[in-house]
């Protein structure tokens, strides 16, 4: 039998979250491309998310990884929100938008607002358990140049 979480000693440490989604990229085609995305939490970067798009995406053939708050990604289904590299903003009822902003260009990707919500979800619950992280810094809301 195991311990409730409110018990976990102050050591214990969070799993960290992936979430694989299906997303929409949106360009002047009336033929949208759907593509696999990987969106990644570390509990250890408590404030920052992560958008990972596949490598067959980028001309260099690597994945493509995007950090960014959680806090903006959470805003942004409830309204437009962003100034940065990363902007967020709820498309209807049931979509929400993520535009991507780089020195080569912008990116427009379509997701479920359910996945997102679903995604936002277990990276709150994941921090519900793990040791306090307040002290952290938000993190920059640009790509992750490691993995570009």
């Amino acid at each position: 039998m195991s311990a409730p979480a409110e018990n976990l000693p102050a050591t214990a440490t969070a799993a960290p979250v992936e979430e694989r989604v299906r997303a929409r990229v949106i360009t002047d085609d009336p033929l949208y491309r759907a593509i696999p995305v990987a969106l990644r939490f570390a509990p250890a970067e408590p404030l920052a998310v992560r958008i990972v798009f596949p490598a067959d995406l980028s001309p260099e053939g690597t994945d493509n990884e995007w950090v960014f708050p959680r806090a903006l990604l959470e805003a942004g289904l409830q309204a437009p929100t962003g100034t940065g590299d990363v902007r967020v903003w709820p498309c209807g009822r049931v979509q929400a938008v993520v535009e991507f902003h780089s020195p080569e260009g912008v990116a427009v990707v379509q997701f479920d607002i359910a996945a997102l919500r679903r995604f936002l979800r277990r990276t709150y619950a994941a921090t519900a358990t793990a040791p306090s992280t307040a002290t952290t810094a938000a993190p920059a809301t640009t790509p992750a140049t490691a993995t570009r």
